[in-house]
């Protein structure tokens, strides 16, 4: 044995200088896979052990939570029972994986309840100073701890930070601005719309899809008055505040609407034209006939789709300088409103001059269905 181990160091120390490199490479790569390996095996020693902790504690806080909620009495606001269990959840929640695991138990439990009891969970919050840790959480450095905190306040419907969390409303992070949307709108709903009067950040398309979602389904559908939103410097709280007037029919918005088919954003002025038809906004049509060769194509196709619900026999003479327009998309309107106006080709009370062969045939076919 002895001289194996001699005839190995001999062998080494004699060796080539790469081999002897490869030899000492390949006992770190080996020492370091043993490490790792037992590494390993104790850390999931560790997390077992921990999952096992953590569904006793469970077990535990949803008893005491649920003895919580049914042992109250009438005559006192807190029985004695509820304040031994209020101590004791205090006193846990001070480590925090217990907080942690508190936290998630009460969720679980206001989701499945509703009414008094689930009011009852929401005083518990109070009643352990649950509140205070999420409340100071609101200042942390760490973007995604100041997201969480504002995500547990809202699910536990806590309105006290109100004033806090909207300060944070032009966060440079879009993660936190959206918690503090949701925030806003679920418990306040459509008067927690007036972050949008300070919010200098941009107000994504998603986010207004989900705003939208959450206000349609409160009972109470009484929009405020959206004009200053329609009048911002922000041009995404313009086009949402144009969400709003189309959705909630705000026909008394119309003179700032009308404003907007100015607007440096061509994207406003295209949704401002849409909201006009849809509102059946007569006055619109003759402010975009007057300036229709300034416009963009994008806006021009709006216009001719408004003009398909409500073009008037006056704006035939108009409508007729567009039969060999280059769009597609306009000529398709012209040919939808040609096909209601009934034009007939052989009369005198207009006639189609077209030298598009193809588009003269689909004109012929609209007029004989």
């Amino acid at each position: 044995m002895v001289n194996i181990f001699q005839y190995i160091v001999d062998y080494l120390k004699y060796a080539p200088t790469i081999i002897q490199l490869s030899w000492a490479l390949s006992a770190v790569f080996t020492f370091t896979i043993i490490s790792l390996t037992f590494y390993l095996k104790h850390l999931r020693s560790r997390l077992r052990t921990k999952e096992r902790i953590q569904k006793v504690y469970e077990k535990k806080y949803e008893a005491d939570l649920i003895e919580y909620l049914y042992s109250g009495n009438e005559e006192e606001e807190v029985s004695p029972e509820q304040q031994k269990i209020i101590n004791y959840l205090k006193k846990s929640s001070e480590d925090s994986l217990k907080r942690k695991l508190i936290i998630s138990t009460l969720l679980k439990l206001r989701s499945e309840i509703s009414g008094e009891t689930a009011n009852d969970i929401q005083k518990l919050y109070y009643q352990t100073g649950l509140i205070n840790y999420a409340s100071s959480k609101l200042k942390h450095k760490k973007w995604n701890i100041i997201a969480k905190a504002i995500k547990e306040l809202t699910q536990f419907g806590i309105k006290d930070v109100h004033d806090d969390v909207i300060l944070l409303i032009n966060h440079p992070k879009k993660e936190v601005r959206k918690e503090i949307q949701m925030y806003l709108v679920k418990l306040f709903h459509f008067e927690g719309l007036d972050f949008l009067n300070v919010l200098k950040t941009p107000l994504s398309e998603w986010d207004q899809i989900q705003l939208l979602e959450i206000l349609q389904n409160f009972e109470d559908q009484k929009i405020p008055d959206i004009n200053e939103w329609l009048e911002s410097s922000n041009s995404t709280v313009v086009l949402f505040a144009l969400k709003l007037a189309k959705i909630y029919n705000q026909f008394e918005a119309k003179d700032v609407i009308i404003k907007l088919l100015n607007h440096s954003e061509m994207q406003v002025r295209i949704e401002a034209i849409d909201v006009l038809s849809n509102m059946g906004v007569i006055e619109a049509v003759a402010i975009l006939k007057n300036d229709f060769d300034q416009r963009d194509i994008e806006e021009q196709i709006a216009f001719f789709k408004m003009l398909e619900s409500m073009y008037d026999t006056s704006d035939i003479s108009f409508i007729s300088q567009f039969i060999n327009h280059e769009n597609f998309y306009i000529k398709v309107s012209v040919m939808k409103i040609l096909k209601v106006i009934n034009v007939d080709n052989e009369s005198n009370t207009f006639k189609i001059i077209t030298t598009d062969k193809e588009f003269s045939e689909s004109i012929n076919l609209i007029k004989a269905s």
